[in-house]
């Protein structure tokens, strides 16, 4: 299967789920992006090595790379490797004396990881296609949109709206930066091409 190499972009808040965020990730030589729903702790522990924060005492994804670097445990990449009913899954691929071994993670804590080794995060073809949403050019300039009481997928009911409400709907949630929302409208899109 083709992989897709990804970029960590950003973390947002979940415009549509309370205390969740999205881990958005950047398709390194094109214009798509991977949004994650990911929870608090989760989006804690990313942001503590994005902006370079050192605890006091290690964390648990700082352990694990102690103990990895400790015994010559490289980590040579990062997969995700399946959506499975919304869920992504991830595996890292380690490396020791020259042996590959694949273990399954949480995307969120794979992430987290990669961040900390600074090796490769990769996907699938398949997974971009299903869940990536592509950019407008220029889009990454757009200053964040204002906070709201509801994103432009709530506006309307997704079964009830029309096709081309759909579409101008997708656009809203794409220039507001509202991935989640994004998604549902794209989803819904989707399953109506589907039974057509």
């Amino acid at each position: 299967m083709e992989k897709v190499e990804l970029k960590f972009l950003r973390i947002t808040y979940s415009h549509t789920h309370a205390g969740a965020y999205a881990l958005i990730l950047s398709e390194l030589h094109g214009d798509r992006r991977l949004p994650i729903i990911i929870g608090g702790v989760e989006a804690q522990a990313i942001a503590i090595q994005v902006e370079n924060i050192r605890p006091a005492r290690p964390l648990t994804h700082d352990l694990f790379k102690n103990f990895c670097d400790q015994f010559g445990i490289h980590l040579r990449e990062v997969v995700i490797n399946d959506l499975v009913e919304g869920i992504f899954h991830a595996k890292l691929v380690l490396e020791q004396e020259g042996n590959l071994v694949e273990v399954d993670a949480r995307s969120s804590d794979a992430i987290a990881l990669a961040l900390r080794f600074q090796c490769p995060i990769h996907t699938f073809e398949f997974i971009l296609a299903a869940a990536g949403l592509r950019m407008e050019e220029g889009e990454e300039e757009t200053p964040p949109a204002a906070t709201k009481q509801e994103g432009p997928a709530e506006k309307k009911n997704l079964r009830t709206a029309s096709p081309e409400e759909l579409r101008q709907m997708l656009d809203e949630a794409l220039e507001a930066e509202d991935y989640e929302g994004a998604s549902k409208l794209r989803d819904e899109l989707k399953r109506r091409e589907g039974t057509n």
